[in-house]
């Protein structure tokens, strides 16, 4: 079994910061790509940052410049920095691990954590 979970969503005015962090857990060998994605009400999931086992990252174009993923290996664990947020930011924020288990390899998600921006 292997779980996944996300924290440090919440709300927060425009301009602000927010950190989220996802946990992965469980019969877990290694985890190769760890990625955040998002979904606002009526739209689709939409990838936000990704990171590599070696620390390459890449970002949607809406979040470049603002938004910071990093990972720390030892703890299978998975940040997301965002500055400068803004109302269109506000989502549900969803961390996925491409995780080669002892029990079933694969991608695991996350439950979602809520991210709102007030203007």
């Amino acid at each position: 079994q292997v779980q996944v979970v996300e924290s440090g969503g919440g709300l927060v005015q425009a301009g602000g910061s927010l950190r989220l962090s996802c946990a992965a857990s469980g019969s877990i060998i290694s985890i190769n790509a760890m990625r955040w994605y998002r979904q606002a009400p009526g739209k689709q999931r939409e990838l936000v940052a990704r990171i590599t086992s070696g620390g390459s990252t890449n970002y949607g174009d809406s979040v470049k410049g603002r938004f910071t993923i990093s990972r720390d290996n030892a703890k299978n664990t998975v940040y997301l920095q965002m500055n400068s947020l803004k109302p269109e930011d506000t989502a549900v924020y969803y961390c996925a691990a491409a995780v080669l288990s002892t029990m079933a390899s694969g991608d695991y998600w996350g439950q979602g954590t809520q991210v709102t921006v007030s203007s």
